[in-house]
């Protein structure tokens, strides 16, 4: 993985997880997870989709494992995955039934990198400790870490009962929402605790507190992160469609990251119609490559447009210049080292077209509506050539290609 080369806060907690070949939390990068929307125990699909999402760009993903004939499409689906040469780790996410499941398939048990459980999920009454320790027992017996997902829509209700009875003894009641947020707190604290009093490692543990309210997202980790040094994973929950989720989850997450609390994120979108899974992915390892702290693919400065630039070309090279490196960017990241590291620059007119070219590895300058048809491209700061006509779109193209081979070395396999 890309180290970090931001400048926010030192990182929250020491313990490391490592999830497959994936090391999480102290010092590692923040680790981009994505989960899949596909019917699990279609065992083809789903491991389609988890192909898909693996060469966007996610390092861990997660799939719902809810029933028998799910369980036993775990083992399918990686046997998949190793025939597509995809091994990202696999997560199995239960509720109400995790214990049973992973008793009833070994296979499924031994095949998964990691479990999520939801304390809220678990059981209830007398069966809620019990059932909690079956999962945990069988982590230890495979090894396995496990990942404590506590969430506002399905907390523990004995927990939030116990909250709000001592609520009501103080001189001065918290609000509702201190109350929830240290109900989802506790919730965690004291899973994990339980979890280590049944024999699972501290650092086989990862904890996340999960709300869809930026302001209490922000409050609850930074409280968790205060109490604790177990590694979390982030995310806004049922964070929303299009730009409302994308823009909720990039306030969120962007302050607790700035403040160096969060070791795995997910960007819970809910999908446009008929649009691609990976969008979670790109927008979070947008996220985390606007703020400085990993590089994953080269992403293009472009100007917003202007009376000027009433033409929709630059817009249009822009996006498809866009499109051409991510595209590209599962064969780069495997020939060449620091590729994801490449600026780019596609700016409309010679307002400020020239300079923010010569900021980026290669940039070019179009010309603005009316302007002569000319457009300076430069590499490394330096103008190398103008190009005209009708083939402006693969000729900078070219370009690309060119400086990617000639500049970045060649990974030794």
């Amino acid at each position: 993985m890309t180290e970090s080369i931001a400048s926010a806060s030192p990182r929250h907690g020491t313990r490391q997880v490592s999830i497959g070949k994936v090391l999480v939390g102290a010092r590692a990068p923040v680790v981009v997870q994505s989960m899949t929307n596909t019917d699990t125990a279609d065992h083809i699909s789903t491991a389609i989709q988890v192909a898909q999402l693996a060469r966007a760009g996610s390092e861990l993903v997660r799939i719902t494992v809810n029933n028998d004939e799910s369980a036993k499409a775990v083992p399918r689906i990686r046997e998949q995955l190793l025939k597509m040469n995809q091994d990202v780790p696999l997560i199995g996410d239960f509720h109400y039934n995790g214990h049973k499941l992973l008793a009833d398939n070994p296979d499924c048990a031994a095949t998964l990198d990691k479990y999520r459980i939801n304390p809220g999920n678990v059981g209830h009454g007398h069966k809620r400790d019990t059932q909690f320790a079956q999962i945990v027992e069988m982590a230890c017996k495979y090894d396995k870490p496990v990942r404590i997902g506590v969430n506002w829509g399905s907390l523990d209700q004995s927990v939030m009962a116990r909250m709000m009875d001592e609520n009501a003894r103080r001189a001065e009641p918290w609000d509702a929402g201190a109350v929830m947020r240290e109900a989802l707190i506790v919730s965690a604290l004291e899973s994990a605790k339980a979890a280590e009093d049944v024999g699972l490692a501290g650092n086989r543990i990862i904890l996340s507190c999960k709300v869809s309210s930026v302001q209490d997202l922000i409050a609850t980790y930074r409280e968790l992160a205060r109490r604790s040094d177990y590694p979390l994973h982030l995310g806004l929950t049922e964070a929303g469609i299009g730009s409302k989720g994308i823009v909720a989850s990039t306030a969120a997450l962007s302050v607790l990251l700035q403040e160096g609390i969060g070791d795995t994120i997910r960007i819970s979108l809910t999908p446009e119609p008929n649009g691609s899974r990976t969008q979670e992915v790109v927008v979070a390892q947008e996220i985390l490559q606007s703020m400085g702290l990993r590089a994953f693919t080269p992403m293009v400065t472009a100007c917003p447009g202007c009376g000027r630039t009433t033409s929709t070309f630059f817009q249009e090279l822009a996006g498809s210049v866009q499109d051409y490196v991510r595209d590209k960017m599962p064969e780069w990241r495997l020939q060449y080292d620091g590729v994801e590291n490449l600026t780019l620059a596609v700016m409309g007119c010679i307002v400020n077209g020239p300079g923010e070219s010569k900021h980026a590895n290669i940039g070019i300058s179009l010309p603005g509506t009316g302007e002569t048809p000319a457009a300076p491209v430069f590499v490394d700061g330096q103008k190398v050539t103008t190009l005209r006509g009708d083939n402006i779109a693969l000729e900078f193209r070219d370009i690309l290609d060119n400086y990617v081979a000639t500049k970045y070395p060649k990974k030794i396999r």
